[in-house]
């Protein structure tokens, strides 16, 4: 069966025929035929498509006949499709044309309340998906540990590398700065009523306790975060994910597992040297504007650090570090689409894992209270 193409085009109408099978069979031919006409048919202000001679037409050829009238008419605002007898092959040619959607949304696009019920309706799914990969990362841990082969523990000095040495320079300045306004603040509030000499334990309880995990935590949540999501995030759009599913690898256990381990070790290692930085800014702080002494401020910090204050903060620091790998991890291999849904992803990841970082160190603060430590 023979399959033609037929254009004819007088000043900016123009006349498109198409007859005999568009179909899986033909393809290749259509597909020569409609890149001639394309090229004869540029610039047309109208245009009219005869369907009637179309003896047989599937997805494919529907397809490229979609796309030649989307190349001319991407609004579909000038194309007029003649049926003929055939108002199927009409219904196919529309339901690819790229336009139809656009249109639909133009048209009767969502309202505040349809966004807000859409946004409320994604919910339960979101958190069924989220307690999906919790579970499959809680079932990776010990898998992994009894079969190392199937984690790729090679990439963990790497991690660590990149997570905690490549970052120490921020998160060191962080804290310093954090123990400079911690000290500052502390001249200015206690100084009026006489009690500068409580602000070296202002700063050790402050820092020690939430201040220096959580800012540590937020720190590496905003850099090393948004770095492992959209190198996973990549991998997925990149089918590089489906690749490793392919060869017989959990993608759980063979990337999360690593970056989450190396995560909730480099975290408490950052947090300790950032305290040790705090209290050096929340010295020079007290010095500058006081008169108390470095030495009489040593001596005030040394009676204030308790294995209570120091332990406080730095028990919780593995867990934000576990839970900044599985919010960054977990949004990763949950990107679809392509480059856009790297940033979308990478984004999300930063928002969720600051956002989870804040929740987390108030559920440890009110344990702490409630045990009295």
């Amino acid at each position: 069966m023979t399959v033609t193409l037929r254009a004819d085009r007088t000043g900016n109408r123009a006349r498109l025929v198409p007859a005999g099978a568009f179909d899986l069979e033909h393809a290749s031919t259509v597909a020569a035929a409609v890149a001639d006409v394309q090229m004869r048919l540029e610039g047309c202000q109208a245009i009219d498509v005869d369907l009637s001679g179309v003896d047989r037409i599937d997805g494919s050829g529907a397809a490229l006949l979609a796309k030649l009238l989307d190349r001319l008419d991407p609004d579909g605002g000038r194309t007029r499709v003649v049926e003929g007898d055939n108002p199927e092959a009409a219904r196919l040619v529309a339901l690819y044309r790229g336009h139809a959607a656009r249109d639909t949304l133009a048209v009767a696009g969502p309202s505040v309340l349809g966004r807000v019920g859409a946004a409320a309706a994604a919910v339960p799914g979101s958190i069924v998906a989220a307690f999906d990969f919790l579970g499959r990362s809680a079932v990776a841990f010990p898998k992994a540990i009894a079969a190392p082969r199937s984690a790729d523990w090679r990439s963990l000095p790497g991690l660590l590398q990149e997570i905690g040495a490549d970052a120490l320079l921020v998160t060191s300045a962080a804290n310093l700065l954090i123990g400079v306004i911690i000290g500052f603040l502390g001249v200015s509030q206690l100084g009026r009523f006489g009690a500068v000499t409580f602000v070296p334990e202002l700063v050790v309880v402050a820092h020690f306790r939430e201040l220096g995990p959580l800012v540590t935590a937020i720190v590496v949540a905003g850099r090393s975060g948004a770095g492992l999501a959209s190198e996973l995030a990549t991998m997925q759009v990149s089918e590089e994910i489906d690749a490793l599913r392919a060869m017989g690898f959990d993608p759980v256990r063979w990337l999360v597992v690593p970056r989450c381990l190396a995560l909730a070790i480099v975290l408490p290692l950052l947090t300790w040297i950032g305290d040790g930085l705090a209290l050096v800014g929340g010295l020079a702080a007290t010095t500058v504007l006081t008169h108390m002494t470095p030495r009489a401020y040593v001596l005030a910090t040394a009676d204030s650090i308790t294995v209570g204050h120091l332990l406080a903060g730095l028990v919780k620091s593995p867990f934000l570090g576990l839970a900044i790998g599985l919010i960054a991890c977990g949004q990763g291999l949950a990107a679809q689409g392509g480059a856009a849904a790297v940033g979308a992803r990478t984004t999300s990841a930063v928002v969720l894992a600051i956002f989870g970082m804040i929740v987390i160190s108030s559920i440890f603060t009110l344990f702490y209270v409630f045990l009295g430590i």
